[in-house]
This record gives structure tokens, sequence and C-alpha cells, in this order.
């Protein structure tokens, strides 16, 4: 595994764990973190208030399905599992594009979607029927 995938996989640990040094010591101090249409955060500082919602609770279990690398860039798609304070869960897919400098992500573009429960059967018939040939 490459040293960009390593930082990667460590970030990602760190955040199974909860674990701020750790995911702070896979970025730059001048890291940038967007989400679009959710946030844009500049620097360590402002990372550093992001990793822990106060509408969460307990350790978010994230899980990497498949990384890909060129580059300086590696694009990791995986699933993210977290207990909301106010009971249930969050179940959502990501994918993520980070930007490497010297095996450290300067850079962080999220793209996630929240998965809903599971669609009544008639929605999932017209909907795999739809794109059938």
């Amino acid at each position: 595994m490459s040293r960009n995938k390593q930082t990667v996989q460590k970030y990602i640990e760190g955040f199974n764990q909860s674990d701020h040094a750790r995911i702070l010591s896979c970025l730059t101090d001048d890291v940038e973190w967007l989400m679009p249409g959710t946030f844009h955060l500049f620097g360590k500082d402002a990372f550093d208030k992001e990793i822990q919602n106060d509408a969460f609770t307990g350790n978010p279990m994230v899980k990497i399905t498949r990384m890909i690398e060129e580059d300086d860039v590696v694009i990791a798609e995986g699933t993210v599992r977290v207990a909301w304070k106010h009971g249930g869960f969050l179940n959502a897919v990501f994918c993520d594009a980070f930007e490497m400098e010297n095996g450290r992500i300067r850079r962080l573009v999220t793209y996630q979607v929240t998965l809903k429960d599971e669609a009544p059967e008639a929605t999932k018939t017209t909907f795999q029927h739809s794109f059938e040939p």
C-alpha cells in the first residue's frame, strides 16, 4: 500500500476511534475540507472542531470499500454508521477525494449520501424495471 493510501487508512481509523491527534497528524497545517452544500473549512483548528459532531453519540463506524490513487490524489469510497443522540442511526455512503502533499492530506472533498430506510417493494420494483434493457 502506498504512503498516501496508508495516510488515508490511518485517518479513517482515527475517526473510528474519535482520535483527534491521530486524525490531525494526517493533515497539513493549511488543510482544506469541503463538503459541498454543507461546509467549507480551512486549517487544522477548524477541522478539529468538525471531527465530532454534537448531534451524534459514540464513535462512528467508517469502512472503506475501495481506494484508488493517481499521482497525489486518493479516492476512497465507503460507508459510515453512527448513532444519533436523539435515537436511531445515520447510515450513509461517501466518496472522499484526498489531495495529498508529502504523504499528508492537503485538501479533502467529501461527497456523502444519507441512506433512507428500505423503500417499499412497489418502489423498488418500479425503479428496477425502469432501468432494465
